[in-house]
């Protein structure tokens, strides 16, 4: 096959495999926001503010605790006699305030009449005698069902108004509402339904299109091997490489690295006789690409911080980008071209200043570290007793930005290597270019 033709066909493969790599890029990088939005909007609804800490959600549960122990109140045998010496209290001090009032001094013909009548025909002493009768009469009449329901209408209607009168900042529960409007549900079960089944689908597409990228670099690599001697193919596939490397870098800095994850798992205890129960309550969640990252810091205005953010920016970003274009600009230029001092810097030295690598190893070591704090601290929060559940968990975990950085970092390192062996001299590296000079 001609060199013309193997050029072509060349074209043809690493290009589609090119746009390949881009589309799968653009893919991680959509689906991997669209999971970041939702997880972030899950971490808000099961907050443990709206949860284990609300005092709208504690005011539905102790409401509906006692509604539900009015419902079922029955009097016992112990109760209804202490109900029954109580209600005779209060008839005897009814009988004992007639009786100081009729002794009192009575002005008018009608009322020294009225005083005279009662005095005369009424028994104070056979009245006493009955009162435990009338008590328990009473008693009896409270218990009838259709008093007893009426009763409970009452008390339940005041503790209702109490309820009501209860409530948390307004502005919470209207994000809460909010959100379960965008979701188009009607409250958290079905809420977190919804969203745990699409996360489970942005995330399968997410890592799906990480292994095509992690994949496709191993594929150029192939190649490089399998066209080691193809001298005149070198060039174009190199621009390829440096290329796909660049939509690789794009896809390692805007989806997530790192995800931190910390909640309650279930939290169930029993209270007045009811089982109360937390499930899933976010303690603390975050997940962040290197450009969310960077954006924080520079959002925050403190020197220490913005300064922090320009070093990862310079080092992650700008010099790995630099460093790709200038390999393709030196492969592709001159002998003049060639000797430009920056472009022979950034080409072959900058390197060992890049500190994307560093920064890979810095993000998994927050990961260790991170994983190995929560863990021992949301340890002490479990706890299991006749009365009380509590199971925390550590949900931190490496995600596929961080993986698709670490190809990245290890594909440009070899892209190096390779630029250096096609650019060496004949006599000490026998795959050099026709046409091309050492730097």
């Amino acid at each position: 096959m001609s060199t013309p033709l193997k050029r072509i066909l060349l074209l043809l493969v690493a290009g589609a495999l090119f746009l390949l790599a881009a589309w799968s890029s653009y893919q991680v990088f959509n689906y991997s926001s669209q999971s970041a939005e939702i997880k972030a909007d899950y971490s808000e609804v099961n907050s443990i503010t709206f949860g284990i800490l609300s005092v709208n959600t504690w005011r539905d549960h102790l409401t509906k605790m006692v509604l539900n122990r009015i419902d079922d109140f029955e009097f016992t045998e112990a109760q209804e006699d202490t109900l029954v010496l109580q209600v005779a209290g209060i008839l005897n001090s009814a009988v004992n305030k007639a009786d100081n009032l009729m002794d009192k001094k009575q002005k008018g013909i009608k009322a020294k009449l009225t005083k005279f009548a009662v005095r005369t025909f009424v028994d104070k002493e056979k009245i006493r005698a009955m009162v435990p009768v009338f008590a328990q009469t009473m008693v009896n009449e409270i218990q009838k069902p259709e008093n007893k329901d009426a009763l409970k209408h009452v008390i339940k209607s005041k503790l209702q108004e109490y309820s009501d009168m209860t409530h948390a900042d307004s502005d919470a529960s209207l994000k809460v509402d909010s959100l379960f409007t965008k979701y188009e549900v009607k409250d958290l079960a079905e809420f977190n339904k919804k969203t745990a089944g699409r996360l489970v689908e942005l995330e399968a597409q997410t890592y799906n299109y990480t292994y095509i990228l992690l994949g496709i670099i191993l594929v150029f690599l192939m190649l490089w091997w399998l066209l080691r001697n193809q001298k005149p193919l070198h060039t174009p596939l190199f621009i390829i490489s440096v290329l796909v490397s660049l939509v690789v870098l794009f896809a390692g800095i805007t989806a997530p690295m790192i995800e931190i994850d910390a909640r309650f798992q279930q939290v169930n205890f029993m209270l007045i006789g009811e089982k109360i129960a937390f499930n899933d309550q976010v303690i603390f969640f975050q997940s962040k690409s290197i450009l969310d990252v960077i954006e924080i810091l520079f959002g925050t205005g403190k020197v220490d911080s913005v300064l922090v953010g320009i070093l990862i920016l310079v080092f992650s970003i700008i010099f790995p980008i630099s460093k790709l274009i200038s390999t393709q600009i030196y492969l592709a230029g001159n002998k003049t071209t060639r000797k430009n001092k920056v472009l022979k810097f950034f080409a072959f030295k900058s390197g060992k200043w890049s500190m994307a690598d560093v920064y890979v190893i810095a993000i998994f070591m927050a990961y260790i570290g991170f994983q190995g704090i929560l863990d021992h601290q949301l340890s002490r929060l479990n706890m299991e007793t006749e009365s009380l559940v509590s199971i925390s968990t550590n949900n931190t975990s490496l995600q596929p930005g961080f993986i698709i950085f670490v190809g990245f970092v290890l594909y440009s390192l070899l892209l190096s290597m390779i630029l250096l062996r096609i650019t060496a001299k004949e006599k000490k590296h026998p795959f050099k270019l026709k046409g091309t000079t050492s730097p």
